[in-house]
């Protein structure tokens, strides 16, 4: 069934070059391997004259019981381990069957019998399984290693750990003990003698390839052993650890004490130990080419790999054991620079605590000066109105709202947090509504008659969508975020105060009692909503709330807005236009966000982003162009700020949607002179907006008309900011795509802060600066959680260089190749697992499989946890989605910060389609391009298991991760989806 042939023994030697034995071959098989290649237990210290024939013959011999037990890899092909599993267990299952009374104690009508007292001498891997079994069967298990670091592991299966009075560590080379000296076996002989005459059942399992078992249970000790005792000898085959002890034998003492001395205990559970044996041995010759070679299916003997060069113990003829071999040790840590403490005096402590008091104090006070001569020269040019000055307190209380309420965000929440405020920032409707009330009469009709009404409509429609399709998305997301134990939502209830709020503005339009202060009053509360909106996404409980709130904002936002252009004295068919246009908006807004999942959410974000942008264009290009002639220097400055922050927006979105889905290359586009570009298209800008400005600059740049001159600017500002968002976007690498989305997050809000100063509209102000502040914090908090300067980011990477070619880190090591068997293994015997996400696992749509996984192991009782990186995914917040819509519970999901410290203690962390943010580069290699970025520190896990679909598949920065060739790291090869359903299966 799985393509092996069978033949019969006495022409396998003949067909076969690579042949495999559990046990040594006898002297009748011994000449028919000769030449061949020999995979099995030599034992070539102890089997002296086995070893030396084979050698002879030249027999190419592997000896499995010469694995480098310290070598990370090897433990998927390490028989010894494998086997003594099975041996402890089994050791146990004999001690009962020959023990005389219950091993697990009884309560009866007839009497009380105690429960069986049970004492593993050796915690190794058959120790380890001796206990659990010994504890399973409820016998009171005690265990004795000279090894102090067992101690936890003893104790932590509900075991007693035993320690002699004389501290001495004895932990030896390659994972075995050591001798130790004379004072300390005295004092260990009479702490075993005081054992021997306590317990009932002893298992010792002190067994060293090659060498003669050390005894451990003399004959003062079986003397004093009650009878019906029983001793299990694990080491048997080679001497025995008890003093009476006889191979394949099972004996009973004169004072009646049965020592069962075994050597074929694996054998006795034929089944699994030839299950186990079959796959340590198939990975090991699998091993043996691919591993260096990197060529499936190709056998090639490469002495430089550790495994190979430690288990060879004969080739072609030539006795490698044990002269010839290099006893694999582990590198060791590296040593960090002892850092020398210099103890400061209390004045100088003092003086320190000052200075750094002052350049705080500097600092602020330089800033507080800026923000001061900005208020001066507003004041200065805001003309004889008091309209600007009104808008910009408007502006600066709004934006310090906003920068309280973003704070609060909770990161898990920053994915909703940037649709919700993408979806308030469809406000730019407000622009092209109040575009389209200008100049409609009661002829009009619903086609729009004018340039500017064109612009009007553009505006209105794309907006709409933005608003329709960003509450959808956000509250798909939050959903996600709900469990069937949080109680219902009563959302119904608010539509008592919307009711009465737009109730009351319908009654002053009605009767005409003062609909402009009423309207004020409207464009308050949607202000209010706007920023509780935000404040609501500070936890899961209330972001719901959070959203429900944001649509109660834009609603009265607009309603206010329709109050307004009735002031204004619009014509029914502007109410018409509007209407259609925002039905048809509402439909494909709501058509796109049906569509939209957590995987596709960071490019429909920016592609939104990218609508907003082309909104506030169209609705500034509409003011102009139906007030052409009649406008002040501040909003003619408005209007020019609008196009440009909507153009930068538009292209820029563009360009990150294009990298985010996969359209465009994620390098950064590195043009000659990059900065002298952009700072070339900014001056072109300037002098186009002082043209805009002063109209009689026409005459020097060539325009007959001051109207003909201003049309052309405004063109020449759209044109220029449009390749100036594309430059600045495209120049940024796609590792920094995520920040780049909070940018233009940020810039969605200045634009409707333009839009606001343009039309004098007190709630534009307000909820631009609300979101342009919300972005700007996203971009602070997502530069420090990267490691990248914020001015680098927004200007296109200005004052960056690239890393120089050729001069990156070499890789040291070998990549193993691991499999789901090998994860599932270490899961099982592993007591803390972290698991880390990242793209990849959105991609593959494995979260289901992964939370499922999740929590089988808690059900065994074992700590899991989800480490999340703050930029993880294309957006921030992504990965916290997908865990949320596969029901991962709140308290399994931590942030970087919170975990980075933990993944020394950790047993086994996977990584599902992560790489950059799981990189050591980035804090070991200065030539990287993600250097400097913080990162999680995944390679400091006792084991790393990296879900991969391809060796060469890079990260997002488009570089190969170190870590992959670390020894305590496995790559799981394969779709990740494919590979977490395989071990979600294979999970009891």
């Amino acid at each position: 069934a799985v393509g092996a042939s069978i033949v019969a023994s006495d022409k396998i030697h003949e067909v076969a070059d690579i042949l495999t034995k559990i046990r040594p071959p006898d002297e009748l098989e011994l000449p028919k391997l000769a030449g061949k290649t020999l995979v099995g237990m030599i034992s070539p210290g102890i089997n002296t004259d086995l070893y030396d024939k084979l050698v002879e013959q030249r027999t190419t011999t592997f000896a499995l019981d010469c694995v480098p037990r310290m070598l990370s890899r090897a433990q998927s092909y390490d028989v010894l381990s494998s086997q003594a599993n099975i041996a402890g267990y089994r050791s146990v299952i004999e001690a009962a069957n020959n023990f005389p009374r219950f091993f697990a104690g009884q309560m009866t009508a007839a009497g009380k019998v105690p429960p069986a007292k049970v004492l593993v001498l050796g915690v190794g891997v058959a120790g380890l399984a001796a206990i659990q079994t010994a504890k399973n069967m409820g016998a009171i298990v005690r265990a004795f290693d000279v090894r102090a670091v067992t101690k936890e592991q003893v104790e932590s299966m509900g075991a007693t750990f035993l320690e002699v009075e004389i501290e001495e560590d004895g932990a030896g080379a390659g994972g075995y003990a050591k001798e130790m000296s004379d004072e300390y076996k005295a004092a260990q002989a009479k702490m075993m003698l005081e054992q021997a005459a306590d317990v009932d059942v002893i298992v010792t399992t002190a067994l060293i390839p090659g060498r003669k078992a050390p005894v451990l249970v003399n004959q003062e000790m079986l003397d004093v052993m009650k009878a019906g005792s029983v001793l299990v000898d694990l080491a048997a085959a080679n001497g025995g650890n008890v003093a009476q002890t006889e191979a394949n034998k099972v004996i009973t003492t004169e004072n009646g004490v049965t020592i069962i001395g075994y050597t074929d205990l694996p054998s006795r559970l034929a089944s699994t130990s030839s299950t186990l044996f079959g796959n340590n041995v198939a990975k090991f010759i699998l091993s043996i080419g691919p591993q260096t070679t990197k060529e499936k299916g190709v056998f090639q003997i490469d002495l430089e790999d550790d495994a190979v060069q430690n288990m060879l113990v004969a080739h072609a003829g030539d006795a490698r054991y044990p002269d010839k071999i290099t006893p694999f040790n582990p590198p060791p840590p590296p040593s960090k620079p002892a850092e020398e403490l210099v103890e400061l005096t209390a004045e100088e402590l003092l003086a320190e605590a000052n200075e750094k008091m002052k350049a705080s104090f500097v600092k602020n006070a330089g800033i507080a000066s800026l923000a001061a001569a900005v208020l001066v020269a507003f004041g200065l040019n805001s003309g004889e109105s008091t309209e600007p000055v009104q808008l910009m307190a408007t502006f600066a209380l709004a934006g310090l709202a906003g920068y309280q309420v973003v704070w609060g965000v909770a990161p898990a929440l920053h994915s909703p947090l940037m649709a919700v405020t993408n979806a308030i920032s469809g406000m730019t409707a407000v622009g092209g509504m109040i575009v389209l009330a200008h100049g409609t009469t009661e002829t009009s009709g619903l086609i729009p008659e004018s340039p500017a009404h064109w612009m009007g409509a553009v505006a209105t429609a794309l907006s709409f969508v933005n608003i329709v399709g960003g509450f959808l998305i956000t509250g798909k997301m939050l959903d996600l975020f709900r469990r069937l134990e949080d109680p219902d939502d009563f959302f119904e209830f608010y539509l008592a105060p919307s009711a009465l709020l737009l109730a009351g503005l319908g009654g002053a339009w009605f009767y005409g009692a003062n609909l402009e202060n009423v309207s004020g009053s409207v464009g308050i509360a949607a202000a209010v909503c706007s920023i509780a909106a935000i404040a609501g996404l500070a936890d899961q409980k209330s972001a719901r709330t959070g959203n429900v709130l944001g649509i109660a904002g834009v609603t009265y936002g607009l309603a206010a807005t329709a109050a307004d252009m009735s002031i204004a004295g619009a014509a029914p068919a502007a109410f018409q236009q509007v209407g259609l246009l925002g039905g048809l908006g509402g439909v494909v807004g709501a058509t796109l966000a049906s569509k939209v999942g957590p995987t596709e959410l960071p490019q429909t974000v920016a592609a939104f982003h990218s609508l907003v942008g082309i909104a506030a264009m169209a609705g500034a290009a509409g003011e102009f162009l139906g007030n052409a002639g009649d406008l002040s220097a501040g909003t003619l400055g408005a209007i020019y700020l609008a196009v440009f922050i909507g153009a930068v927006t538009f292209t820029g979105s563009i360009v990150a949607f294009s990298k985010l889905s996969g359209m465009m290359s994620s390098k950064a586009l590195s043009l000659p002179g990059r900065d002298q570009l952009n700072l070339g298209m900014l001056g072109v800008l300037a002098l186009g907006m002082a043209a805009f400005l002063d109209p009689s600059l026409a005459g020097l740049l060539g325009f007959d008309g001051a109207e003909s001159a201003q049309l052309s600017s405004l063109v020449l500002d759209a044109v220029v900011a449009s390749v100036l968002g594309f430059h600045l976007v495209a120049s940024i690498g796609g590792p920094d795509m995520p920040v780049v989305v909070t940018v233009l997050n940020s810039y969605s809000g200045w634009a409707l802060v333009a839009e606001g100063f343009l039309l004098g509209n007190p709630l534009l102000t307000q909820v631009g600066a609300l979101i342009g502040f919300s972005g700007a914090i996203l971009t602070w908090i997502m530069c420090e959680a990267m490691g990248r300067s914020i001015t680098s980011v927004i200007f296109g990477g200005a004052g960056t260089v690239a890393a120089p070619v050729g001069e990156a880190a070499e890789m040291e090591g070998e990549i193993t190749i691991g499999s789901v068997d090998n994860l599932m293994e270490s899961l099982l015997e592993a007591d803390s697992v972290m698991i880390v996400p990242g793209y990849g696992l959105a991609v593959a749509q494995a979260q289901f499989a992964v939370a499922e996984i999740a929590k089988k192991l808690r059900g065994m009782g074992k700590k899991v946890r989800f480490g999340i990186h703050p930029v993880a995914g294309r957006m921030p917040g992504q990965l916290n989605v997908l865990l949320a819509e596969a029901s991962v519970p709140y308290d399994m999901v931590f942030e970087m910060d919170e975990v980075n410290d933990d993944f020394e203690d950790t047993d086994v962390t996977i990584v599902i389609g992560a790489s950059d943010t799981v990189s050591s580069a980035a804090e070991d290699d200065p030539n990287c391009s993600i250097y400097g970025m913080p990162v999680l520190r995944v390679w400091k896990s006792k084991l790393v298991f990296v879900s991969k679909r391809t060796i060469g598949n890079t990260g997002y920065a488009g570089m190969e991760n170190p870590i992959l060739y670390k020894d305590n790291v496995e790559v799981v090869l394969g779709d990740a989806h494919d590979t977490c359903e395989a071990l979600r299966s294979a999970l009891p």
